[in-house]
């Protein structure tokens, strides 16, 4: 029944025509550069060039071109044109930076595509594709695209670009890791029902449990990043990707504010290794309940068909129990 839902939304949006389509397309946009203007609140100088190690947009932008088609992709570019120009003046790197930003959804939503990729991620193979090719592989092209562009411009020196185009592409894969399964999941996510307890204990429970592991951690001057993942972990087995993915974003984004504030894990450290602790704990947070998520979903769909088959099966059986016995 999801995937019945899910192709009715598409052919809606489909339906909607010129006008629905410029207003969809002025939707992203928004999206974009509010996501845009929230991502750079925290954002860092390397070889002169401003970056920032979670950049949401981009699973904004991917996550809309999923669910509205490629054909809002002039949204996705006014958006990435817009937060640049809010930064600082307009020069001719600005439409690089613009053209990598807007490609490299594109390419990464044409890539999932290419793999029948589910936007219910219900299975393995799909929150693998999803780390794969859409933000491991799809954003090496605004990184490169960007990193080029400010070479050329001369905004960012030579010796710089391999140190801007890693921390570029780690943001942007952040992004699409972080924001999209959320997005994703938030479309289907239900509470959970028990007799005996309110629906909204748990998931309350787990939340709360999130925001104050995740502030004990970041404030902590002793490395105890890892002591997020039971909880982690707990919210894929419990409530799938619609629980897993706003805890992954909590850990995210307390994570992104202490590095920013050199605080905690973070303090007394430079620029290089902040960034690699940071983007090790908030790869490895979104890689783990993605997939793990993945797996429970494929396991509880396998297990549904198999009562589905048993439940006909069973039907089946009773009906030619009840027909009469040929004759002879």
């Amino acid at each position: 029944m999801a995937a019945v839902a899910h192709t009715k939304a598409v052919r809606r949006f489909d339906d909607t025509g010129p006008l629905g389509t410029g207003l969809l397309c002025l939707a992203v946009a928004a999206g974009y550069y509010l996501s845009g203007r929230l991502g750079l609140l925290e954002q860092v100088m390397i070889a002169g060039a401003k970056v920032t190690p979670l950049w949401p947009p981009t699973g904004i932008a991917l996550t809309s071109l999923l669910l509205l088609g490629i054909r809002v992709w002039p949204g996705i570019a006014l958006g990435a044109f817009l937060v640049i120009a809010s930064i600082g003046p307009l020069s001719p790197a600005t439409l690089g930076v613009t053209a990598g930003n807007t490609l490299a959804p594109v390419c990464a939503a044409l890539l999932l595509r290419r793999v029948d990729f589910r936007v219910e991620l219900d299975r393995l193979r799909d929150g693998v594709a999803l780390v794969f090719l859409g933000a491991l592989a799809g954003m090496l092209i605004s990184a490169t695209v960007g990193s080029c562009t400010l070479v050329l411009d001369g905004t960012l020196p030579t010796g710089g670009f391999w140190a801007t185009w890693s921390a570029w592409w780690t943001g942007d894969a952040m992004g699409v890791l972080v924001v999209t399964p959320l997005l994703l999941g938030l479309r289907t996510a239900r509470l959970p029902r028990y007799p005996s307890r309110p629906p909204w204990l748990e998931p309350a429970l787990l939340l709360i449990g999130t925001v104050a592991v995740a502030l004990l951690v970041t404030m902590s001057s002793v490395s105890l990043l890892f002591l997020v993942f039971p909880l982690l972990i707990w919210a894929a087995l419990r409530f799938q990707l619609a629980g897993a993915a706003p805890c992954v974003l909590l850990v995210s984004v307390f994570s992104v504010v202490a590095a920013g504030e050199h605080r905690g894990p973070f303090a007394h450290h430079g620029i290089f290794a902040t960034m690699v602790t940071l983007q090790a704990l908030n790869g490895s947070a979104a890689l783990t309940t993605l997939l793990l998520a993945a797996v429970v979903a494929e396991r509880e769909n396998t297990y549904r068909k198999i009562e589905e088959a048993c439940a006909d099966l069973s039907e089946v059986v009773s009906r030619l129990a009840q027909s009469p016995p040929p004759p002879g």
